[in-house]
């Protein structure tokens, strides 16, 4: 059974697909919830703590799909390949996370200010809701990070900057396609897939699918 806090972003999400954030009253959203309005402000603090928490999840969410594509039994370039395309289909799926990759929010999505200092909260639920969400840069790096983690064990002696490059390369491709539709025959997944197979760096050559 999902907790209060869940019942309440999912309320919030619900929300926003039929109205622009500016447009989203917190106690509809208490209401939709099955909650009191007292609730939802103990949990979120205002409107912009429930705008934080609500793009926070969407970047959890879209970060899970990105450990489930590099947990798959399959080669590292594959693995990117399906990273690449879970990108894709999210940027796709969901504003939310295109805003997030992107850095494009407009006017109808709720796009919280980033905090440069800690909260000084003693309420715990007020200190989450006071963290501050990603920019592009930093969701493309945790992106980096995860796969280099997952896929440099396999390749021994590659330049760690090259593998960089080429797991960022993965996400950018991906969010290409959410941006200007694949229009040759092979579609997103063949290009991908050509893409990917013959990364950048002489160091990576050999070694993707050996």
């Amino acid at each position: 059974m999902p907790t209060a806090r869940e019942s309440l972003l999912d309320a919030a999400l619900s929300a926003l697909a039929g109205l622009p954030w500016p447009g989203v009253r917190m106690v509809d959203v208490a209401s939709r919830a099955g909650v009191s309005r007292q609730t939802l402000y103990n949990e979120f603090g205002s409107k912009e703590g429930l705008a934080r928490a609500l793009v926070r999840r969407e970047a959890d969410v879209y970060l899970r799909g990105v450990d489930r594509a590099l947990a798959e039994p399959a080669g590292p370039a594959e693995r990117m390949v399906r990273v690449a395309e879970w990108t894709l289909v999210s940027a796709r799926s969901s504003a939310l996370v295109r805003a997030l990759l992107t850095g494009g929010w407009s006017e109808r999505l709720p796009a919280p200010s980033a905090r440069t200092a800690p909260s000084v909260s003693a309420v715990p639920a007020q200190r989450r809701a006071d963290a501050g969400v990603p920019d592009p840069a930093d969701l493309v790096a945790a992106v980096r990070d995860r796969a280099l983690v997952a896929i440099g064990p396999q390749m021994p002696g590659t330049d760690p900057v090259e593998l960089g490059r080429y797991c960022e390369t993965a996400v950018r491709l991906g969010l290409s396609f959410a941006v200007a539709p694949a229009v040759r025959a092979e579609g997103h997944a063949g290009y991908l897939r050509a893409v990917l197979a013959g990364p950048p760096g002489r160091a990576l050559g050999q070694r993707l699918d050996g």
